[in-house]
């Protein structure tokens, strides 16, 4: 049995402020946004070279969320200062990198709601 996590909600007030910023400024790839219905919008959006993508959404009961309580979601990378410089470069406000020990290191940022993500190296991956 396999289970393949593929999709993650991440409430947001705003979905075109949302996608702007996942696009423009994380560097997110758009997977499509589409309204099935007049009240219901769904964006998926997905991370370079990730199998996961996240959906901004609003009409779909089983997703509604208050906007901004996500906390947390890692995106790992093979090395956070070129990371961290490229997000940096595109606007985003990023903290700065800390090291856990274990070749674990890890940058912080919030999207426009203050859903946090965190960029996170872990040099035993690479």
């Amino acid at each position: 049995m396999y289970f393949k996590l593929e999709l993650i909600p991440v409430p947001v007030s705003d979905i075109d402020r949302a996608k702007k910023f996942y696009i423009d400024q994380v560097g997110f790839l758009l997977d499509h946004d589409v309204r099935p219905a007049p009240a219901v919008r769904v964006v998926q959006l997905t991370p370079p070279g990730s199998a996961c993508s996240i959906v901004l959404a609003f009409g779909l009961a089983g997703l509604t969320m208050p906007a901004g309580v996500l906390r947390g979601l890692h995106l790992v990378v093979p090395d956070i200062v070129q990371a961290r410089a490229e997000l940096v470069e595109r606007g985003v406000t990023m903290s700065e990198i800390h090291s856990l020990g274990g070749g674990i290191r890890h940058a912080g940022f919030q999207d426009p709601d203050g859903n946090t993500w965190t960029l996170q190296e872990l040099s035993s991956r690479w």
